[in-house]
């Protein structure tokens, strides 16, 4: 793949996280905004007289113009990791079209980056957690999914060297066992992080869970489906388009 196809992809990859990232806003305001502003209720309610401080910046411009500009950063940011990574994956993860190949890269690329570390260390809304284990919980959340990362590459490459001897079905359920496998390891044997107050309310810290996993499930499926039919098009040009660029390329 020359460099040329490389930047385009890039900047296609960096469109459709920015188009992701305006889909993910979206979820995020309507479905975890919600129950962030409740999680913050119970902060307050709380906490002790003296211990109110002044906001630095309204909680209004953190559920608006904070949370789109968060949002959209990051968006066009993993996309455009997202496109560099595609432009190694593509067709050394199967005889696979462009979009299809978007499409299960950021399927397993949700599963591995978000719900494996997830499941293990699940997202928590303001008011649960100690401030005091904070660099403890970030850095078991990344290790974690490092590590999920890691063998999500490790469970693929095995499952193409089992491909030539027990056909592609089978090595793919024996690449996908081994891999659940491990996370079961690696989950039995990394610490547990339970600091949930005991008279916070469950539906709140269920309905922020699920509202971040709808989140990042809405980012990842847009970016598949946007960077696919973008790849598509550059990649496998219509018949007219392909003519149009024959005749140009013979004329120049």
């Amino acid at each position: 793949m020359n460099s040329a196809i490389v930047r385009n992809l890039l900047v296609r990859g960096m469109l459709a996280g920015l188009g992701a990232g305006v889909l993910a806003l979206v979820a995020a305001y309507f479905l975890g905004e919600p129950s962030v502003d409740k999680a913050i209720g119970f902060e307050e309610a709380h906490a002790p007289a003296h211990e109110h401080e002044v906001e630095l910046v309204s909680r209004s411009l953190q559920s608006t113009a904070g949370l789109a500009t968060g949002v959209l950063i990051y968006g066009v940011a993993f996309g455009g990791i997202a496109a560099l990574v595609y432009c190694f994956a593509l067709g050394r993860v199967g005889r696979f079209t462009p979009r299809a190949t978007a499409l299960l890269l950021s399927g397993c690329a949700l599963l591995a980056v978000y719900v494996v570390p997830f499941l293990k260390y699940p997202a928590n809304p303001p008011a649960v957690g100690d401030p005091d284990t904070i660099g403890k919980r970030t850095t078991l959340y990344f290790l974690m999914m490092v590590l999920s990362v890691l063998l999500a590459i490790a469970a693929t490459i095995l499952g193409k060297r089992l491909a030539p001897r027990f056909g592609n079905w089978w090595a793919t359920v024996a690449a996908v066992l081994a891999f659940a496998l491990a996370i079961g390891v690696a989950y039995a044997f990394l610490p547990v992080v339970n600091e949930v107050p005991a008279d916070f309310p469950a539906t709140v810290l269920w309905r922020f869970r699920l509202s971040a996993l709808a989140m990042q499930a809405t980012l990842w499926a847009g970016f598949g489906l946007v960077f696919g039919e973008l790849a598509e098009r550059l990649l496998n040009p219509g018949p007219a388009a392909a003519a149009s660029a024959s005749t140009a390329a013979a004329s120049g």
